[in-house]
This record gives C-alpha cells, sequence and structure tokens, in this order.
C-alpha cells in the first residue's frame, strides 16, 4: 500500500465498480440489448441473447461485434441499451465523502456512454466531482473497447495523464492489462462475475479490493501520513 502514497490520478471503470449491484444496472442494459438485436436483425430474442454474448466475449463488448458484422449505427444502439429505470439507485454519501478529501484527480474510463455514465453518477450524487471532461466513454475511443491498447492510450492522450502516477481500478480483471504495461498501479475490484473475474490471477494485478469507498479512505489515510 506504500507504493499509492505519491500517486497523483484515481482512475475508476464505471459499471460494476463505482456501484454494487451490476445486475440491478446491467441486467436492464443486457435485455434491452437483446430487445434491439432482435428487431434489429429480425430474428428472434434467443437467437439474438446468443449473438450479443458471443459478441461481448469475442469482441469485448457487444457493439464492437455488431459495428463488425451488422454496420449497426453505434449511437441508436447506445442510446437503447442506456434508457433504463435508475430509480432505485440510492446516492452514496460515503463514497463522495471519500472522492471529495482525496487529493487526487478524479476520471472515469467505460465503455459505455458519456449519456450513461451521467445517468449513473448522478443518482449517485458525484457526477459534479468529474463532469464530461473528466470522463472517457466508447465514442471517445472511437468504440473500440478497453482493453485496446490504442484505447489505453487515447484516454491518457485527453486526460492528459502520466500512467505511472495513477491508479486504475476495475471490476473486469481482464481490462487492467494495458493499464498495468503502461505504468498503472491496478486495483481489481473483486466479484463473482464470470466475465470479471476471468483472468483475476494474472500478475498484472497489483492490488485486489472488496470495497471502494473502503479503499478509497485507506489511500486518503495514508497520504495524511
Amino acid at each position: 500500500m506504500k507504493n499509492l502514497i505519491n500517486k497523483k490520478n484515481l482512475l475508476l471503470d464505471l459499471d460494476g465498480t463505482v456501484y454494487d449491484d451490476l445486475e440491478a444496472v446491467f441486467g436492464q442494459v443486457s435485455k434491452r440489448m437483446t430487445e434491439y438485436i432482435s428487431k434489429r436483425l429480425n430474428i428472434d430474442l434467443i437467437k439474438a441473447k446468443e449473438l450479443q454474448t458471443n459478441y461481448f466475449y469475442k469482441y469485448n463488448t457487444s457493439l464492437n461485434g455488431l459495428m463488425i458484422h451488422h454496420d449497426i449505427i453505434p449511437e441508436e444502439f447506445l442510446k437503447y441499451v442506456h434508457t433504463i429505470d435508475l430509480s432505485f439507485m440510492k446516492e452514496d454519501k460515503v463514497m463522495r465523502n471519500e472522492l471529495e478529501k482525496l487529493d487526487m484527480e478524479k476520471f472515469i474510463f467505460t465503455n459505455g456512454s458519456a449519456e450513461h455514465a451521467e445517468n449513473i453518477l448522478t443518482h449517485l450524487g458525484i457526477y459534479d466531482l468529474f463532469g464530461r471532461d473528466k470522463v472517457f466513454d466508447i465514442k471517445d475511443a472511437g468504440y473500440v473497447p478497453k482493453p485496446e491498447a490504442r484505447t489505453f492510450d487515447l484516454m491518457v492522450k485527453k486526460f492528459g495523464i502520466n500512467p505511472k502516477e495513477t491508479i486504475y481500478i476495475e471490476d473486469i480483471a481482464k481490462n487492467l492489462s494495458i493499464g498495468y504495461e503502461r505504468g498503472c498501479t491496478t486495483v481489481w475490484l473483486i466479484n463473482d462475475e464470470h466475465f470479471g473475474k476471468m483472468d483475476s490471477d494474472k500478475d498484472y494485478i497489483s492490488h485486489k479490493i472488496e470495497n471502494l469507498s473502503l479503499f478509497l479512505k485507506e489511500i486518503r489515510l495514508l497520504k495524511s501520513q
């Protein structure tokens, strides 16, 4: 943990990282993806779900596969799948307190859309701590998802950060690979999601944590010594 004291930047994934209940959010997104694929490609829901899953595993996002094989319009897709109900999501005052007190620059790095990030972060009561300028979304990436090296490098360029001064936190372990290669201190948020925990035993994971807010508190206390 001592190596975290001099870090200047906090790079956070969005879904499954800044909030806990991935199924409550991404369950809705996934269902709408299936509906969209079914309607757009004129196939039944079962085949649409199979295609969605296969593309996700092969291309890191279902959208990436749909663009490659079916010329799907990404903006249309993202608007449809991210039209979800977040009324259940409560403000996370504990996380807000830790983010506010932590003397680091804070950024969001997501394979989702900026609009989805704004929606999530607003419901959590922390969007004002970021804003659009501190969110790197899939459109910024040219729709090429993490963990592609080009996407990571575009993010670094947009934010003007030094990876060696950055703590990078993800719930999908394999997404941390390029961050580690570029010099980030990488942190995997432990979870039981099949895709999330794949490769979670790799050397490119510097730390493993169970609670984001508690980890942020530990960093803050280290820096105050």
